[in-house]
């Protein structure tokens, strides 16, 4: 089988800005970008297949397939994982997510764990990352009451190439002028806590989940984490993020790297920067910033050449967490 592109799902929020048109030249009608959905089988919003003989067909029903899938991933009950640009012109709302428990009794989805890798951001960018102290289950209920939650939310610098993991439960928010990588759990389940007082498009104050939030939220300082050790064909990547639903490395392509289907799980390989070509026996095609490449499990070997930092994305063991 051979590798392809994919066509993103789009969405447009309130606080979504240009940069993912002009730097990564995404083609949507609207003015404004906040998230394309590069790899999603989520029916919120689902990819499609952008080149070879499955053109146009969505992703979706393609991974049904365990061959496609791969051990590791076909051994998740749903598929486990989403792969988003995110564009944040202005601060996304505190926010936070439920763990799969909750997410699967409350929401008919699952939770969600995501990461995040800043790939360009502006002077004096920052985000929201957990509490600054630990808090009790009353102190939290009374800050959103009276307007001052902030006071006790960890604001953190941000810079190009910082990596942050998210667990669920945790409390976050993306800063203003921002562009980021998102990888995450298959789930569209946000609980909105603060937002600025906004207006949607109706010119009514967006909604928010105030009960749901006080339930799932932790209520402490969020601690960096070293990722959970994964083997690596080539020494010079750097392993981002793992855990049971995804493991995230980064590789910087200078010359020529030749690549095999994984049989434990599909591959998406996310060109952050710079540009490329992929060439296997059946053919060929360019790789731009933006784009994002599906590798599937039980893929054809292929070359990718050109200077590029790419976001190699795949299911782990599960027996390692």
């Amino acid at each position: 089988m051979e590798p392809f592109l994919l066509k993103p799902a789009y969405k447009a929020s309130i606080w979504g800005g240009k940069k993912l048109k002009e730097k990564f030249h995404k083609e949507y009608p609207g003015e404004t970008i906040s998230e394309s959905w590069e790899l999603s089988v989520h029916p919120a919003g689902l990819s499609l297949i952008a080149s070879g003989p499955d053109y146009g067909h969505p992703l979706a029903d393609f991974v049904k397939d365990p061959a496609v899938l791969g051990r590791f991933a076909a051994a998740h009950p749903l598929f486990p994982l989403m792969i988003k640009w995110i564009d944040s012109q202005l601060p996304l709302s505190i926010q936070v997510h439920p763990d799969d428990a909750y997410a699967l009794a409350h929401e008919n989805d699952m939770g969600k764990t995501e990461m995040w890798y800043i790939i360009d951001c502006e002077p004096g960018a920052y985000l929201y990352y957990g509490f600054s102290r630990e808090i009790s289950r009353e102190e939290f209920v009374r800050r959103i009451e009276e307007d001052r939650l902030l006071e006790v939310v960890k604001k953190v610098p941000v810079k190009k190439g910082d990596v942050f993991f998210i667990p669920s439960r945790t409390l976050h928010a993306i800063g203003p002028g921002i562009l980021l990588a998102e990888v995450q759990q298959s789930s569209n389940v946000t609980y909105r806590i603060y937002d600025y007082g906004r207006l949607d498009a109706d010119g009514k104050p967006r909604q928010l989940h105030i009960q749901q939030a006080v339930e799932v939220t932790d209520l402490g300082p969020v601690f960096d984490t070293v990722p959970v050790p994964l083997l690596l064909a080539n020494s010079q990547d750097r392993l981002l993020a793992s855990c049971p639903y995804f493991a995230v490395v980064r590789q910087h392509l200078k010359t020529d790297r030749r690549y095999v289907g994984d049989p434990n799980s599909f591959h998406a390989l996310m060109c952050v920067e710079g540009k490329g070509q992929l060439s296997h026996a059946q053919g060929s095609f360019a790789v731009p910033a933006g784009a994002t490449v599906f590798v599937p499990a039980d893929s054809c070997p292929f070359t990718l050449s050109g200077e590029m930092t790419l976001l190699d994305v795949f299911v782990p063991d599960p027996a390692l967490f």
